[in-house]
């Protein structure tokens, strides 16, 4: 069987491809390379098959069908920063509606037998400090960015209902793991605090997240793929909930680092409290859950990056733009 993955030079969908690739299946990746895509993620996973082609390109992505004829296709490919979002709204619609509306109607053409419409679960919005989204959970985003997301989420359903498009669709609560592009929280953390550098924290820290190791979360993908009904949602999670002052606080103590280091900024803009997903029906239909503890994920994402200093700094021109706009004083 043949999978076309969207998104495959980026930080979760170059997991996806790993794995998928493991379990022996034939890959064929189609990424763009924005700033946040990167061929290294890929180097060491043989026989693949690359196109470099922005998903948004109708003519491009069914010619890449015609060649490849592939039996599912898993869509990874977005814009995903919330902050960036924050600052022009255009490419996450661009890329996040029109690129999936394009991966949809082609999908269609070729009569693909499952089409996986990843999402986040940041399409419920937020909660308090108690509670849990469920899959029937109304769906309230609140950014720019979680906004792009769920008209993707809900495209990808139109489709199932409209033309019997096979989609399944996944929201998956929030990744870590080596090779993430160091524009987000925890690779600003580790490579901040590895440089005795003032640590960003929005607001007094106190919002929460579901933290999951990039591995779990392809693995679950790959197995809802495999074993999914066609037309479902399906949260997936971790069940590792902190606040963003612990999770900053905990990476200091691994790398023996002074809680002086924190330096609170001002709140996002629309920022949500909390996120957590409740897991019953993926762990009962598909038989799947998170194998990664939190310490332990922590733990060997801070080792790769330390050992990855060189990779980060490659980046650094492009983030200290980033830096300067988001975390204002």
């Amino acid at each position: 069987m043949k999978i076309l993955v969207t998104g495959g030079a980026g930080f979760i969908g170059s997991a996806f491809v790993k794995i998928a690739k493991e379990r022996d299946y034939e890959i064929a990746v189609v990424d763009k390379l924005t700033y946040a895509g990167d061929l290294r993620r890929l180097e060491a996973i043989k026989d693949l098959k690359f196109y470099q082609s922005d998903i948004i390109d109708r003519n491009a992505i069914k010619k890449i069908f015609e060649i490849e004829k592939p039996n599912y296709v898993v869509h990874w490919a977005a814009e995903t920063h919330v902050d960036k979002s924050i600052i022009d709204a255009t490419p996450f619609l661009t890329t996040n509606v029109i690129g999936t509306q394009v991966l949809l109607d082609i999908s269609k053409e070729f009569n693909i037998k499952k089409f996986i419409n990843i999402a986040t679960d940041e399409v419920y919005g937020e909660l308090d400090s108690e509670g849990e989204f469920f899959e029937d959970t109304p769906l309230k985003p609140n950014s720019p960015y979680s906004v792009s997301k769920t008209a993707q989420d809900m495209l990808g359903r139109a489709y199932m209902r409209t033309y019997g498009l096979p989609v399944i669709t996944c929201r998956p609560s929030n990744n870590y793991g080596p090779w993430q592009y160091p524009e987000k929280f925890l690779p600003v953390i580790i490579y901040k605090a590895h440089k005795n550098d003032k640590i960003p924290v929005y607001g007094q820290g106190l919002n929460v997240r579901e933290w999951m190791f990039v591995d779990d979360n392809a693995n679950a993908v790959l197995q809802i793929m495999e074993k999914g009904k066609l037309g479902e949602v399906y949260n997936i999670g971790s069940g590792f909930e902190m606040q963003n002052l612990d999770v900053v606080r905990l990476v200091l103590n691994i790398l023996n680092k002074s809680d002086e280091l924190i330096e609170f900024v001002a709140d996002r803009p629309g920022h949500d409290f909390r996120y957590a997903l409740n897991t019953n029906k993926i762990t009962s239909e598909i038989g799947w859950k998170a194998e990664t503890n939190v310490i332990n994920g922590f733990s060997k994402t801070i080792e790769w990056y330390i050992n990855h200093i060189n990779w980060i700094e490659t980046k650094l021109n492009d983030l200290q733009e980033l830096w300067k706009k988001v975390y204002l004083k």
